[in-house]
Parts: structure tokens; sequence; C-alpha cells
């Protein structure tokens, strides 16, 4: 009988990106206009505002989330390098220590050490990267998606609050884009939720919550700025 398995793992790189991307892009940029608002600037100063902060937030979105997964996928290739080595030199020794690790996952010391020995015949780094160090392709550093997918999802999440903001009128731009920000940063927890197998309503909740104590935060220097000018 064929079972099919849709397991979630595999998201997690794309996944985390862009959903980091999307809520910072939202939080950034309505926090921006509403702290911009709130000083009572002109509908031109917020929409500049705001522009800039979209251009910027997905630059350094994508630079910041390139170098720190390209740190990841740099260890991961030395490590992989290291133990390319060991296998050359040391290639018994090696096929214990998978078997070691065999044992300690219940295999009996027989079942252990054939299955090390045929993990060894097919694909010995891969075994290796897998079982000792922990490398799976599932789960390996992609620089380069990473960095993709948390630019392009923080401009689109940017890009609404923004939209909003030169089509409200301006006395209602203070609240009009933090309520449209709320409702899309509840969407995108619960789609997150729901694509990474957990709760919708507990993503939902825990976006909007940390989304709203920012963008009040905001809007209360930026009052207390706008009275002090």
């Amino acid at each position: 009988m064929r079972h099919d398995e849709d397991h979630r793992i595999h998201r997690s790189g794309w996944l985390r990106a862009a959903v980091l991307g999307a809520n910072d892009g939202i939080v950034s940029t309505t926090s921006l206009i509403v702290g911009v608002a709130a000083a009572e600037a002109g509908r031109g100063n917020i929409f500049l505002a705001g522009t800039a902060g979209l251009v910027a937030g997905a630059m350094s979105m994508a630079a910041g989330e390139y170098v720190s997964v390209k740190s990841q996928a740099d260890t991961e290739k030395a490590d992989l390098a290291l133990e390319a080595h060991a296998l050359e030199h040391n290639r018994e020794y090696e096929e214990e220590e998978l078997a070691s690790i065999y044992r300690e996952r219940g295999l009996d010391d027989a079942l252990a050490a054939e299955v090390a020995r045929q993990m060894m015949e097919h694909d010995a780094l891969g075994a290796h990267a897998r079982d000792e160090i922990g490398i799976t392709a599932e789960l390996s550093a992609r620089p380069i998606e990473a960095a993709s997918a948390s630019a392009g999802t923080f401009a689109a999440g940017a890009s609404l609050p923004l939209l909003v903001a030169s089509v409200a009128p301006t006395a209602a731009i203070l609240w009009l884009v933090p309520a449209i920000a709320i409702l899309m940063l509840g969407a995108l927890g619960a789609l997150a939720a729901r694509a990474g197998g957990a709760s919708p309503i507990r993503g939902a909740m825990r976006v909007c919550f940390w989304g709203t104590i920012a963008m009040a935060m905001t809007a209360f220097v930026g009052k207390l700025f706008g009275i002090a000018i």
C-alpha cells in the first residue's frame, strides 16, 4: 500500500525568511508612516518616509539574510570538508563512529555495524553529514533563496500600508493604516502557521500582539516629537 505524507520541514528555510520579511515590511513601514503622521506631517512627507522605508528595509533584509545564511553555509562547507578528509584518511574509524551512532539510536551491535557498512558503501559523506553533523538537504543553508524571499516579501508587505497611506484621507491615516496593517498581520500569521502545521489562531494573535506594540510605541514617539517641534 502506498503511503504518502506531506511533511513541512522542507519549507522551513524559505518560510522563515518569507514570514520574517513580510512581517517586518508591514510592521516597520506602518510604524514609520504612523510615527510621521503622528508628528502632523503632510501626505507628501508621509509617503516619502514610507517609500524610503520600503526600499531601505528590503535592501537591508536581503543583505542581512544573505550574510547570516551565508555564514551558516560556510560553516556547513567547512564541516563537510573536515569530514571528507577524515573519511579519506581514517575510513575504518569513521565507519565505527557511524555504527556507534546507530547503536545509540537503538540498533544492536551487529545490525548497527551492518547498517554503517552499507551506508558507507552507498554515500559515506552523506551518511556522516546527516547522522553525525546534522546537515540535511532539506535544512541546508541557501543564502540566495533566503535573501530573495526576505527582500521580496518585505517589499510586498511594506507596499500595502504605503498604498493605504497614499489613498486614505490625511486625517484618517493615523488610525486607518495601522488598523489595516493589524488585519494583514493577522492574515499573515494565520497563513504562516497553517503552512508550518501550527495553530492559525495562535499564529495570528502572536504577530498582531507584537505588531500593535511596535506601532503604538512609534506613534507615541512621533506624537512626542511632533508636540516638541
